[in-house]
């Protein structure tokens, strides 16, 4: 009679689903950051107004795998001084596969010390979110990432 043992890691057994989890990271992984999903382009084509956008100055955090898709923290941060002469406008945060693609617009006041919004949020499945900042100078900055939800919420 023969036993197996699943291989571990210290504190951890590596079960099936965490191994493809893994896989399923690496494989998003793989895409060229600059593969943004048609319909976050679409979605960002309303709040730019079509204007052209870099990508830098802005981090989107996000946990990279989300076990659960009913509450998820976000955290977009901008590079800026918040000055009069030199601040951020709004700060908006889109999603590729909910159905409603816009999840936030914040309008900031350079009034602010720090370019920074806090919140939660659902996602549906697994997907890519791209956080934009509008700085009074009429720029556009961005940050893509991509998330893998194991556990989808609202598909209504």
């Amino acid at each position: 009679m023969s036993t197996s043992v699943a291989p571990s890691l210290p504190g951890r057994t590596l079960t099936r689903r965490t191994l493809l989890l893994a896989g399923g990271a690496l494989a998003l992984c793989a895409r060229p950051a600059h593969a943004m999903a048609d319909e976050l382009v679409v979605a960002m084509r309303g709040f730019t107004g079509g204007a052209a956008t870099r990508e830098g100055r802005v981090k989107l955090d996000i946990e990279p795998l989300v076990e659960n898709g009913n509450a998820v923290p976000i955290t977009v941060t901008v590079d800026s001084p918040m000055t009069a002469a030199d601040h951020v406008q709004r700060i908006a945060v889109f999603n590729q596969k909910n159905p409603q693609h816009d999840v936030i617009v914040a309008t900031l006041s350079p009034a602010l010390a720090q370019a920074r919004v806090a919140t939660r949020i659902r996602l549906a499945t697994t997907q890519q979110l791209v956080a934009v900042a509008r700085l009074s100078d009429g720029s556009y900055w961005t940050h893509t990432v991509d998330v893998i939800v194991t556990l989808a919420a609202c598909l209504e």
